[in-house]
Formats: C-alpha cells, sequence, structure tokens
C-alpha cells in the first residue's frame, strides 16, 4: 500500500497590476530556492491571480529497527 505524502501550503496573491513575467519570476524563485511546486493557479475577473504553491513535509521514519538488524549492523564496528 502507497502512503500519501503530507504537504506544507503556501497561498500567494499577486495584485491586478503584476505582469506574467513578474508573476512567472516570483513563482520560479520559490520554486528554485525554495523548493515548492505549483498547485494551482487562479486567474479573477480583476486580473489578480492566487497561486497555491506546494512542497511535501519530509518526515523520518520512526519506527525502530527489528533487534536481528540492529544486531548485525553494530557488528561490523566491533573488534575481532
Amino acid at each position: 500500500m502507497k502512503v500519501m505524502a503530507d504537504y506544507s501550503y503556501l497561498v500567494l496573491y499577486l495584485p491586478r497590476g503584476t505582469t506574467r513575467d513578474v508573476a512567472r519570476r516570483i513563482l520560479t524563485d520559490h520554486a528554485e530556492y525554495g523548493h515548492w511546486e505549483l498547485a494551482r493557479v487562479a486567474l479573477y475577473a480583476d486580473g489578480s491571480r492566487k497561486a497555491t504553491l506546494r512542497r511535501p513535509i519530509i518526515r523520518p521514519d520512526r519506527r525502530p529497527m527489528p533487534p536481528s538488524t540492529a544486531r548485525m549492523s553494530l557488528s561490523r564496528f566491533s573488534a575481532p
């Protein structure tokens, strides 16, 4: 069974005076430096835009190692 990823969301409101080039640059900067991906863009009748960005939440696997695996990995470091 595949586990679905949890996402963190960021909503950007771009006013109606924002050109497409400036909007593209803002979204590109967030994607490159903040590791965001574009989830949705809404263009409203007044010319404003609402862009929803998302990025996966990375959580470490906190399940303990099985005892046999833990013993095997530690035996590599013990003196013969």
